[in-house]
C-alpha cells in the first residue's frame, strides 16, 4: 500500500459527479471469467455491463459519472476513457482508484466515503454488476428526493430464488424497514440502485472521514439500517426487470436470451 495515498480530491475544481457506479469488486463467484476481466466490463448483449448504466444515465441527462475501481481496476479507465459518447450525449467519466491507492476494494460505504468529496449533494448509486436496462434514472424522482428529508431512496425487487428472505421491508408510506428476523411482514431484495444524500456519510450516520484517507473498509448496510431506524430511508419496488450478474450461468443466460431484457436472477448481496 502507498505510504501516502493520493488524495480523494485530486481536482477540486472538477464539477461534482451526479452518479457513482460501483466497479471495484473481485467477482469471486464469476471466476474464471473475472480472472482477466473486471466483472463490470463483461459483455452483455454486445456491450459491457457498465455501458448499459452509462447509456441510461446519459438518456436521463446525467453528464458526470464517477466509477470506483479496485480489481483489475486499470482496465476500466483504459476501456472507457474520460468520456462516454453514446447516442444520448456525452458523459464525463472520472475514477476513484481504490486498488491503486490501497491495494484493495473498500466495500460499498468505504468506497462511497472515498469518493464523497467529488460527489454532488444528491447522487445516484448503481452497482456495476446489475443489469436493469429499462431503469431510467428519472430526473423527476431525483428532484423529488432532493426536496425531501430522506437520506436514501432505495429500489427493491421481488426476492429471487437464491435470496428468498430479501433484505428490507416497506411500509404504506414508502419508508424502508429493517425488520426483525421473526417479523412476518414481507421483505424485498435491495437492487443495489439508490439515490443517496451526502449527509448519510457524515455523523451521526457514518464515522468515516470524508475522502476516507485511511482506506477504511465498510459495508453500506449498517448505515442504511441506522437511518431506517430514524425513518430517513424511503424505497419503492422495481418490477421492470433486474439481474444480479453474479454467476457465469446468469451471465450466459442473459447473453443467450437476448429477446427478453432483464430477467430477474439471484442476489446474494445484503445491501452492500
Amino acid at each position: 500500500m502507498h505510504d501516502h495515498p493520493p488524495s480523494a480530491t485530486p481536482d477540486l475544481i472538477e464539477p461534482p459527479a451526479e452518479a457513482l457506479l460501483l466497479a471495484a469488486g473481485r467477482g469471486e463467484r464469476m471466476r474464471p471469467l473475472t480472472d482477466a476481466c473486471p466483472k463490470p466490463l463483461l459483455p452483455v448483449r454486445g456491450r459491457p455491463l457498465l455501458v448499459w448504466h452509462l447509456d441510461a444515465l446519459a438518456r436521463a441527462g446525467v453528464r458526470r459519472v464517477l466509477i470506483n475501481t479496485a480489481w483489475l481496476g486499470e482496465q476500466i479507465p483504459a476501456a472507457l476513457g474520460d468520456a462516454y459518447d453514446g447516442p444520448h450525449g456525452p458523459v464525463a467519466l472520472a475514477y476513484s482508484m481504490e486498488g491503486r491507492d490501497f491495494d484493495r476494494a473498500l466495500e460499498t460505504a468505504g468506497g462511497i466515503a472515498r469518493a464523497l468529496p467529488r460527489m454532488a449533494d444528491v447522487f445516484w448509486l448503481a452497482a456495476g454488476d446489475v443489469f436493469m436496462p429499462n431503469f431510467g434514472f428519472d430526473p423527476a424522482v431525483r428532484a423529488h428526493f432532493a426536496r425531501g428529508p430522506a437520506l436514501a431512496h432505495l429500489w427493491l425487487v421481488p426476492n429471487p430464488p437464491h435470496h428468498p428472505r430479501g433484505d428490507f421491508g416497506l411500509d404504506a408510506q414508502g419508508l424502508a424497514l429493517d425488520l426483525p428476523a421473526d417479523d412476518p411482514r414481507p421483505r424485498w431484495t435491495y437492487a443495489t440502485v439508490a439515490l443517496l444524500r451526502r449527509a448519510l456519510f457524515e455523523p451521526p450516520w457514518c464515522d468515516i472521514p470524508p475522502g476516507n484517507p485511511e482506506g477504511m473498509v465498510a459495508p453500506l448496510a449498517p448505515l442504511l439500517r441506522r437511518a431506517m431506524a430514524a425513518g430517513r430511508v424511503t424505497a419503492e419496488v422495481w418490477g421492470g426487470g433486474w439481474t444480479d450478474v453474479g454467476t457465469p450461468q446468469r451471465w450466459a443466460a442473459l447473453n443467450a436470451d437476448a429477446e427478453t431484457p432483464g430477467t430477474t436472477a439471484a442476489s446474494t448481496q445484503d445491501a452492500g
